[in-house]
């Protein structure tokens, strides 16, 4: 997949909506943001876990659905540091194949939300419903609220 982005993508490496130092400044901040989000994120998690083996091996093992830390105020925070990492490298760059690649992300990571968010219902039931009705999928809630029972 990396490869055939990058021959797509070459003829455009080095066109540019703009050129300055000075946005590397946000690009740094989010930088920053997605790699804490990574971090909070295999909390409790474990690195099969965030890899997607369960899903693989359904019937190795008791699922626990996991809605404290992070996943308390946002469903799907790798995606929301994926998002993050990619906006950083489009704001410091500057580089149109990194606004287009973000632009592609967004679009297939929506599909993608929409898909995982109905195996984790299938899997998890009600439990995963009231879950799902009380906390945003990728925009974080940032203060926290009383979830309903």
């Amino acid at each position: 997949m990396w490869f055939v982005l990058i021959v797509i993508t070459y003829p455009w490496r080095n066109v540019t909506f703009y050129t300055t130092p000075r946005s590397w400044i946000p690009a740094a901040a989010l930088f920053s943001i997605g790699i804490w989000i990574y971090a909070q994120s295999g909390r409790s998690f474990t690195a099969s876990c965030l890899g997607g083996l369960p899903e693989l091996r359904r019937q190795q093992g008791q699922q626990q659905l996991i809605t404290t830390g992070i996943r308390s105020r946002v469903r799907h925070p790798v995606y929301l540091a994926h998002l993050c990492e990619m906006l950083a490298w489009s704001l410091g760059t500057g580089l149109a194949v990194c606004y287009a690649l973000t632009l592609f992300a967004v679009v297939s990571g929506a599909l993608m939300l929409r898909q995982e968010d109905a195996e984790l219902e299938q899997r998890f039931g009600d439990d995963y419903r009231r879950y799902k009705n009380g906390v945003p999928a990728l925009l974080p809630r940032l203060w926290p609220t009383s979830r309903p029972s």
